[in-house]
C-alpha cells in the first residue's frame, strides 16, 4: 500500500496525544527556541525527550521547528540545542535559515532537514537547488497550484510536502515584513502580530471603496481532494494549527485520516456530509479551496471576520425585559458559545428555556430565551463553541491509548531452553531462557498458565493477542522465568521501535574569496527620468527591477537588473543580476542579493559567498549593532572580508500576495489601504502580484557609520521622484 503521510500540529502535550490518537504518521512542533510560533505553548527539554520516546514507540515521527532567522550572538546556543535535539533522536528539522541549513548540515550531514515554508520555495529551481543543499523535503509555498506541484514531483526526486486544512498566509511565507515593520515582532522570529487579520479601508484615488478585514484568509479545505494529492504522489499532507486547542487537532487529524485511508484502500474517498459539518463546527473563517486548486481571487479572503466563523444557529425574533428570544435553525445545548452576527457579542449559555421551562438542550424550531441585555432584532447567532462537539472529542483524547497488537510463539521442551518469539508485524524479537526446562515432579505447568503468564504486558503499550505455544507434557517452568523472558522481548523490542539513529558530528569548514573593504554607494530606479537624473553621478551600481528600463540602460556598465520575488520563468541576464529567492540562486551565476533574501547573520553571508554569490544585502530586519557583530564575526571566524550592502533609504514591500485587491475591485490609478492609525500602504499591482509597500519609509541618517563597521556598499531604492530628491540630499550628491 502506498504511505502517505499525515503531519499534524502539535502545541502542548495534549495535542500531542491527540495527534497520537488521531492516527498522525508524524508531528511538527517547537521548543522553548527558534520555532516560528513563539506565542504557542511549546515543549521543554523535557517534555520533548518525552514525546520523542512516545511517538517512536507508536511509529510516529518528530519533526521540530527551527524555522526563525537567526542573529549572530543566536548561532552558539542554537547549535547547543541542535546538538540535544539529535540526542534525543527527533526524526528530522525544519529550517528557514539558509546559513543555519549550511550550518547543520556541514557539522551533521546524515541529519534529516526539511526546508520550511518560510524558505519561500515556488518553483522547480528552487527545490533543485534544495535537492543539491542535502535538503530531504521541501515545504513548498501554498500559492502554488497541484499542476505546479505535479511538475515538480515529475522533475525533481526530493520528499514534497503540502498544507492541506487550517491557517492561510495573505503574504508568501517568510515574504512578509509587516508585523516586523510596524511594532518590531517579526514573522521570520516567530512573533508574528497578525496583521493581516486587522481591519482596513480600501482607498482609490482619494475614494473609500471598502471597510473591513480585506487581508484576511478564509481557511484552507482540501477534504474534497485527497484523491488529487495522493495521486500527485505528494509525500506529507500538512495540518496547520500548533495554535490550535487538542480537540481541533483530534477532529482533523481523524477527518483527513479517514479520507487518506479509505482512498488507498479502495480508490474512494469515504468521507460524509456530517464528517465536513464537523470540521465546520470546530474551526472556520468560511473555507476555500486555496491556490492548490485554483480558487477565485475574488473568493479566497473573508472580508467580514477574521476569527472563527461558527455555524448557523438562528435569528433573534424579540427582546423582551433584559430577555433574548432565538428561533434555532440548528439544535444546541448549554455551555454552548455562541454570537450575535451583527451586534459582533459573544455569550456562553450556561441555561436557556423554552417558554419558562428550564432545559439542557432544544432543537431547530423551538425558540429559546434567556437573559441577556438587548439586541438588534432579526439579526442572526452562530454558535462558535459546541460543547457536545468538545466533551466528545475531550473523552476520546483522554481514554486510554490504543494497544500496539503483538504476536508470540513460544517453545517449552524439556532438555531445551525455553524460546519466546513476538512480532508486532515488522520487527521479531527473540529471547532464550537461562537453563533447560525439566520434567515436574509434583505440579507440571499447563497451557493455559503459560498462555496467560505471556500476555500479562501490564502499563506497557503493546497487547499479546495471539499466542503460539508448543509445550511438552509434565514440565516444569517457574513463572518467574516465563516473567523474565516477556520482559526481555517487550525491552528489545522498545528498543526497536524507539530506534537510535547514528548521526556523526563533523567540523565546520567553508572556502571563501576575500572582498576588499569598500565604501560604495548605489541607487534604486523605477523610471527613464529617474535615470537620466543620476546617470552622472558617483554611484558605483545602479539597479531597477523594470525589465523595459533595464533593458533601455544597460550599455551603463554599473546597471543591474533585480529579479522578482516569485519567479515563475526565468529570463537569462548577460550583467549581474540581484536575486530575491532561492530559484534564482540556482538558476543564474552571476549574482548578487537583495534584502529579501532575509539575510541576518555571518554564517548566512558566507553560505551565499562560498556559492558565488558577490555581494549581499542585509535584512532590513538588523539593526547597526546586529550589523557590525555579523561583520566582526565573519572577519574573526574566516579571516576574511563579506561585501555587505545595507539600505538606508526606502518604502520596504512589506508584503507580497498572489491575493490581490486591485484586481478584486477592479482598480486603477493610486490605491492604499489604510489601518485604524490612518497610516495609508500603497498598493501596486505588478505580474499579476499585489505589493504592499510600507506607509513610511526606513532611514538610516548616520549611513557613514555603517562604513566604519565595514559595509563595503549603501543603497537607496527610489519609488518616485520625491523620493529621489530626499535621497540625493540625505546622500550628499
Amino acid at each position: 500500500m502506498k504511505y502517505v503521510e499525515i503531519l499534524a500540529p502539535v502545541g502542548n502535550m495534549e495535542c500531542f496525544k491527540a495527534a497520537i490518537k488521531a492516527g498522525a504518521n508524524a508531528v511538527y512542533l517547537a521548543g522553548q527556541k527558534y520555532g516560528a510560533r513563539k506565542y504557542a505553548q511549546n515543549f521543554t527539554d523535557e517534555e520533548l525527550k518525552t514525546i520523542v520516546e512516545q511517538a517512536h514507540l507508536y511509529n510516529v515521527k518528530v519533526y521540530v521547528t527551527l524555522n526563525t532567522l537567526l542573529y549572530d550572538d543566536e548561532i552558539d546556543e542554537f547549535l547547543e540545542y541542535v546538538d540535544f535535539l539529535i540526542k534525543i533522536n527527533v526524526d528530522a528539522f525544519i529550517m528557514q535559515d539558509i546559513g543555519a541549513i549550511d550550518l547543520v548540515s556541514k557539522i551533521y550531514p546524515d541529519m534529516e532537514i526539511h526546508a520550511s515554508t518560510q524558505m519561500h520555495i515556488h518553483n522547480i529551481e528552487g527545490v533543485k537547488l534544495a535537492k543539491k543543499l542535502g535538503i530531504k523535503r521541501v515545504v513548498l509555498s501554498r500559492e502554488l497550484s497541484m499542476d505546479e506541484i505535479k511538475k515538480i514531483k515529475e522533475e525533481c526526486d526530493i520528499e514534497i510536502e503540502v498544507f492541506i486544512h487550517g491557517a492561510l498566509c495573505v503574504s508568501y511565507s517568510g515574504e512578509c515584513l509587516m508585523s516586523s515593520l510596524i511594532g518590531g515582532r517579526s514573522g521570520n522570529r516567530g512573533e508574528c502580530a497578525q496583521c493581516c487579520r486587522q481591519k482596513y479601508t480600501l482607498i482609490n484615488n482619494d475614494k473609500k471603496i471598502k471597510d473591513g478585514y480585506l487581508l484576511s484568509m478564509k481557511d484552507l479545505n482540501t477534504i474534497d481532494h485527497i484523491k488529487e494529492l495522493i495521486e500527485c504522489n505528494i509525500d506529507s499532507l500538512k495540518i496547520e494549527g500548533r495554535m490550535k486547542r487538542p480537540e481541533y487537532v483530534y477532529l482533523v487529524v481523524s477527518i483527513y485520516r479517514k479520507a487518506v485511508d479509505s482512498y488507498l484502500k479502495n480508490k474512494e474517498i469515504i468521507i460524509t456530509e456530517e464528517d465536513k459539518f464537523e470540521l465546520k463546527k470546530i474551526f472556520n473563517r468560511e473555507f476555500t479551496k486555496g491556490f492548490l486548486f485554483n480558487e477565485k481571487n475574488e473568493d479566497i479572503t473573508n472580508e467580514y471576520r477574521p476569527n472563527h466563523m461558527g455555524i448557523e444557529l438562528g435569528q433573534v425574533v424579540k427582546c423582551i425585559n433584559n430577555k433574548v428570544f432565538i428561533k434555532l435553525s440548528n439544535d444546541v445545548q448549554i455551555k454552548d458559545g455562541i454570537r450575535f452576527v451583527d451586534d459582533d457579542k459573544g455569550y456562553i449559555l450556561n441555561n436557556f428555556y423554552i417558554d419558562k421551562r428550564l432545559v439542557k438542550q432544544a432543537h431547530k424550531g423551538d425558540v429559546i430565551n434567556f437573559n441577556y441585555d438587548k439586541v438588534k432584532i432579526n439579526q442572526n447567532v452562530v454558535k462558535t463553541t459546541d460543547s457536545l462537539q468538545i466533551e466528545t472529542i475531550h473523552n476520546l483524547i483522554n481514554s486510554e491509548m490504543p494497544k500496539i497488537k503483538l504476536k508470540a510463539k513460544i517453545m517449552l521442551r524439556i532438555g531445551a531452553l525455553a524460546h519466546l518469539t513476538i512480532s508486532d508485524g515488522k520487527n521479531i524479537v527473540h529471547a532464550q531462557g537461562d537453563r533447560p526446562i525439566f520434567m515436574a515432579k509434583t505440579a507440571p505447568v499447563n497451557f493455559e498458565r503459560v498462555i496467560k503468564q505471556i500476555k500479562k504486558t501490564g502499563n506497557t503499550p503493546y497487547e499479546i493477542t495471539d499466542v503460539d505455544i508448543s509445550i511438552d507434557e509434565n514440565i516444569f517452568i517457574s513463572m518467574g522465568e516465563l516473567n523474565d523472558l516477556r520482559r526481555r522481548v517487550i525491552n528489545e523490542l522498545n528498543q526497536i521501535r524507539m530506534y537510535k539513529k547514528n548521526i556523526d558530528k563533523k567540523s565546520y569548514s567553508i572556502a571563501l574569496n576575500n572582498y576588499e573593504v569598500e565604501s560604495n554607494k548605489s541607487i534604486k530606479i523605477n523610471t527613464l527620468d529617474q535615470y537620466e537624473k543620476i546617470k552622472n553621478l558617483n554611484f558605483n551600481s545602479i539597479y531597477t527591477d523594470r525589465l523595459h528600463i533595464y533593458i533601455q540602460i544597460n550599455s551603463d556598465k554599473r546597471v543591474k537588473y533585480i529579479q522578482q520575488r516569485v519567479m515563475n520563468t526565468y529570463r537569462k541576464i548577460d550583467s549581474t543580476t540581484m536575486i530575491n529567492e532561492l530559484g534564482s540562486l540556482n538558476y543564474y551565476d552571476n549574482v548578487e542579493t537583495d534584502v529579501y533574501f532575509n539575510v541576518t547573520n555571518s554564517y548566512s553571508v558566507a553560505f551565499l559567498h562560498s556559492l558565488g554569490v558577490k555581494k549581499v544585502t542585509l535584512s532590513y530586519e538588523l539593526n547597526e549593532n546586529q550589523i557590525k557583530e555579523l561583520i566582526d564575526n565573519y572577519t574573526k571566524r574566516y579571516n576574511k572580508h563579506p561585501n555587505v550592502e545595507v539600505i538606508v533609504y526606502s518604502y520596504p514591500v512589506a508584503m507580497i500576495s498572489k491575493f490581490d485587491l486591485i484586481k478584486k475591485y477592479n482598480l486603477k490609478g493610486n490605491t492604499y489601504l489604510e489601518d485604524k492609525y490612518f497610516n495609508k500602504f500603497k498598493i501596486e499591482s505588478r505580474n499579476n502580484l499585489m505589493n504592499i509597500y510600507f506607509y513610511k519609509p526606513i532611514i538610516i541618517k548616520d549611513y557613514e557609520n555603517l562604513y566604519k563597521i565595514g559595509v563595503n556598499s549603501i543603497r537607496a531604492d527610489i519609488i518616485n521622484d520625491k523620493d529621489l530628491d530626499q535621497c540625493l540630499k540625505l546622500l550628499k550628491m
